[in-house]
């Protein structure tokens, strides 16, 4: 039923690829069972001209490495004690990459439920971008891997309308950056994260 996209669907641009991102699923194969869960929001950053970009200014680093490569890569980083995931996006050499923000669950809610704690309720497993990758058991071994492989793949879901968009989340000391409408999400959808400055 879940299959991997074609590579050639990460080769919008990167604000159009945020948007066309929202209903799509994250499928992550794993011993212990199959997790589905569907993208409800992303937030895409414009590096090198985006202050809020890792990227921004060309900046490459060890950790940045991967958003000058194929559109599609993942690029996984750490922030406190969070592992979040992004898509690369753009040509190779321009470092975009798109933020998997927040996920509605879908398939395997008992291994996203031990993942999680039993004590949380269901709209608060994933969220939130360091929520999910704890929920969907996606770790930093990630970094390089491409979306449209196996076993962690995205795979092809509905077309959302209406899709929102409005400011992205934490970035307050990113200049006129924080104001740009960044963040895609499914209007309605419980499972979008809390906007907070």
């Amino acid at each position: 039923m879940y299959e991997p996209v074609d590579k050639s669907f990460f080769e919008a641009p990167g604000l159009e690829l945020a948007k066309q991102l929202i209903g799509q699923y994250i499928v992550h194969e794993q011993p212990a069972g199959r997790l589905v869960a569907r993208i409800v929001e992303t937030e895409a950053y414009q590096g090198p001209e985006d202050r809020a970009a890792h990227s921004f200014g060309n900046r490459r680093t060890k950790r940045t490495e991967i958003m000058f490569g194929d559109a599609g890569l993942v690029y996984t980083y750490q922030m406190h004690t969070h592992t979040l995931i992004n898509v690369v996006a753009g040509p190779v050499g321009t470092p975009h990459a798109i933020l998997i923000r927040a996920v509605e669950p879908v398939e395997g809610h008992a291994i996203m439920r031990e993942n999680r704690g039993p004590k949380l309720k269901e709209v608060d497993w994933t969220n939130g971008p360091g929520k999910l990758t704890v929920a969907l058991g996606i770790t930093m071994d990630y970094y390089g891997h491409h979306w449209s492989h196996k076993p962690l793949f995205i795979s092809k879901g509905e077309q959302v309308t209406p899709i929102e968009a409005g400011p992205r989340v934490g970035i307050g000391n990113s200049g006129e950056a924080v104001h740009y409408p960044w963040r895609f999400y499914e209007k309605g959808n419980p499972f979008v994260s809390k906007y907070r400055k």
